[in-house]
């Protein structure tokens, strides 16, 4: 059996757990095994139909008032117990910083070796990993050999598919947790004031770097005059304070795979670029010909920002597409 790590919230399953879903599912039938998930809260029964189009014939449901808030230790104990006591072939999570933290806690529970950003596996005498290092700049083929294949999948590199199946039967699993694993939990949660589209979902991202000089309002207002846009900056932008960690995109930031990204006044250097290789289209905007992201966009206009932002904005709205 493979056991698979779902996240979720409001009755809705995250993103990348449904695209984990799909990995793990081919995982399970190349090793002619069933697929199991395991999932979190009072509420997580609501998504055993989400679950079950995906593949899920059993959802294995933690509810446990010890376990309300997310404790990453007792998270993983509670991972690890119910592989054992089904017996898994492999456990399988979203490459989420939640799921990629409860996971390393399974591991090391099981003591095995977790493999980490996994895009591909091959089920044989040992698994053949396709997998991302060192941000996706890097992509590596391994053998992971163990009595449990653990495992996490890297973000928006997989499809989500759905199956024929109706909603997966539901059992309760009750964990064996003490008071150590609860040393570290989550106390509280701040809500981001940022306000529109979301950068993980934007079709299109304008960002800002050094060379904005501070000024993101000729961005901000090219942002205004396209649906479903966001801003973003990078890091160098954040470290000057000019903008929030929000709106960082890099290794240390958001991931976005936008239709087309704008990267304005922005050097491009490798951390960066880990955050918007998913982009379909990079246009860049910068006055050095030389910068590494004009070797790397797909378009580039060699110019000051600060012209080419608001020519663009006024050619929007003069063709009728401005809100």
């Amino acid at each position: 059996m493979v056991l698979t790590l779902v996240e979720h919230e409001d009755g809705e399953v995250d993103d990348v757990s449904l695209q984990t879903l799909a990995l793990a599912r081919d995982v399970a039938e190349q090793s002619g095994e069933s697929l199991d998930a395991i999932a979190f809260g009072s509420d997580a029964e609501a998504i055993a139909e989400a679950v079950g189009a995906h593949g899920v014939e059993t959802l294995q449901i933690v509810d446990d008032d010890a376990l309300a808030d997310y404790a990453p230790e007792a998270y993983g104990r509670a991972v690890a117990q119910c592989a054992e006591e089904l017996g898994t072939e492999a456990v399988i999570a979203p490459g989420t910083d939640r799921g990629a933290e409860t996971l390393a806690h399974a591991a090391a529970k099981l003591d095995v070796t977790m493999a980490a950003e996994v895009t591909a596996v091959e089920v044989g005498d040992a698994y053949e990993l396709t997998r991302q290092r060192w941000g996706g700049t890097l992509i590596e083929h391994s053998k992971l050999t163990a009595d449990t294949n653990v495992l996490t999948v890297a973000a928006n590199e997989v499809s989500a598919s759905e199956t024929d199946g109706g909603a997966a039967a539901v059992e309760a699993f009750a964990p064996d947790v003490d008071d150590g694993d609860l040393r570290v939990r989550l106390a509280e949660v701040e809500e981001s004031d940022v306000e529109g589209v979301p950068l993980g979902e934007a079709r299109v991202v304008v960002s800002g770097g050094r060379g904005t000089d501070g000024d993101f309002s000729e961005l901000e207002e090219l942002v205004e005059r396209v649906p479903n846009a966001a801003l973003g900056s990078s890091r160098a932008a954040v470290n000057e304070g000019w903008r929030p960690h929000d709106d960082q995109i890099g290794q240390t930031g958001a991931k976005i795979a936008p239709e087309i990204y704008i990267p304005c006044g922005i050097s491009g250097a490798v951390q960066h670029m880990v955050g918007c290789k998913g982009a379909e289209n990079i246009l860049a905007i910068n006055t050095d010909p030389e910068a590494a992201i004009i070797q790397k966009a797909d378009y580039a206009v060699i110019a000051d920002l600060h012209e080419v932002a608001p020519a663009i904005a006024e050619e929007l709205e003069a063709r009728g597409h401005a809100e």
